[in-house]
């Protein structure tokens, strides 16, 4: 049985991980909108959410060297904290209708986003402080549990950016990100309660020495996580970014919209109650494999029409892709690195996976206007090849195919 401090600290993180999806989902739905209506052209609709990932990917790395400094809970801390201040500085750039005072609310954002990235990273070192007999398999269950708690963004997230999207009218959207500020205030509250060691310095040294990055991260195990991680995400961001401007041009409404990123952020959340045992029973390899399949199958949806019910398929097919390959590639991530090496480690997955993501969302509205939805789609058939062509080799009996857990890494964890 899972003890009381497993269970509270768990808890407490889904809780944040939900607020700050459902902050996600109300950037999501807005934004594009935002830029709009205040972009010097069309085509920069989207470059908010772009500088959104790229404030993101410059963070990651300080981000994870601070908090093995000081602890999670300080770091993820602060990270709420800048939170508040990207929603005051959204709703304020809103309000005096300043396009590139809105991209530097996207900046700040994209720096609390990278702090809350490592929510799940902290539910892996719950796992780890509970002491669990089986590190990997409790790992996987608490980075899903806590990825869990986006199932609520997916229910309140839509909602809430349609009712706070008049709230300061005639100008809209403001109220939303007055909104945005409020969610992370209560992460920040929430977070208070979070109680884990941290690790001091001796024991990081007897965790052993860290090898150099580079070594790291030529292993086959930690290439195919890390692409996992990388493609799935940046599939998932590229086609949901494109969304509300693609429907907007094919005649659907906010209204439509908001219900089909509601169906899209259910997706990405829901089978969290699942994945952890789907990694338990059937091996990590597996499960990334069903989310690549499954994205592929989004694509296939996305193609075949432009009918409301064509989206919210494809959306919700993304975000089940997208929970399978990102859970299973940062469970898989976990057995690559020892205790000394986790911070950098980690830090440079989200490095990669949003220097990608940052990319990915600043084109979205140029591919979009240029090349159409279609055309979008199609674009992420080679990435999603990719990883499949890294996982069927590692499903084919013999030791090679094993997936490394703590068996093959001694004292890492």
């Amino acid at each position: 049985m899972p003890n009381p401090a497993f269970v509270k600290n768990v808890g407490v993180l889904a809780f944040a991980q939900a607020l700050f999806f459902m902050a996600n989902t109300v950037v999501i739905a807005t934004a594009p909108f935002v830029g709009l209506q205040y972009a010097p052209s069309p085509w920069l609709a989207t470059v908010p959410l772009g500088i959104q990932f790229l404030g993101t990917m410059s963070t990651t790395v300080p981000a994870s060297l601070l908090m093995q400094r000081v602890g999670r809970r300080p770091g993820l801390l602060l990270g709420m904290a800048l939170g508040v201040a990207a929603g005051l500085l959204g709703a304020l750039a809103i309000q005096h209708g300043s396009f590139w005072l809105f991209c530097a609310a996207g900046v700040l954002y994209g720096s609390f986003s990278a702090f809350a990235q490592y929510l799940r990273f902290t539910a892996a070192d719950a796992a780890d402080a509970a002491g669990f007999a089986d590190r990997t398999a409790a790992r996987g269950r608490a980075i899903a549990w806590v990825m869990a708690g986006g199932v609520v963004a997916a229910v309140l997230g839509p909602e809430l950016a349609d009712r706070t999207r008049e709230l300061t009218a005639p100008i809209l959207f403001a109220g939303s990100y007055l909104a945005i500020a409020g969610l992370a205030g209560l992460g920040f509250l929430a977070l208070t309660a979070l109680d884990l060691p941290r690790l001091s310095a001796s024991a990081s040294a007897a965790a052993g020495e860290a090898r150099p990055l580079r070594v790291i991260a030529r292993q086959p195990a930690a290439v195919t996580a890390f692409l996992a991680a990388l493609v799935g995400y940046v599939t998932m961001n590229l086609l949901m970014t494109a969304t509300p401007l693609a429907m907007l041009a094919c005649g659907h409404g906010f209204t439509e919209t908001k219900h089909v990123i509601q169906w899209h952020v259910l997706g990405m959340f829901l089978p969290s109650f699942v994945t952890g045992r789907l990694i338990t029973r059937f091996g990590v390899e597996k499960v990334i494999l069903t989310g690549v399949a499954l994205n592929l199958l989004c694509v296939a949806i996305a193609v075949a029409g432009l009918e409301v019910a064509n989206f919210a398929v494809a959306l919700f097919l993304l975000g089940v892709g997208w929970n399978l390959m990102f859970v299973g590639g940062t469970t898989l991530l976990t057995t690559c690195h020892s205790t000394a090496e986790k911070a950098k480690v980690q830090g440079l997955n989200d490095l990669l996976v949003f220097t990608s993501v940052a990319a990915s969302a600043s084109l979205a509205g140029f591919v979009q206007s240029t090349l159409g939805w279609q055309t979008m789609n199609l674009l992420a058939i080679p990435g999603l090849v990719l990883v499949a062509a890294l996982i069927l080799p590692r499903l084919r009996p013999g030791p090679a195919a094993a997936t490394p857990g703590l068996s093959s890494v001694g004292h890492r964890g």
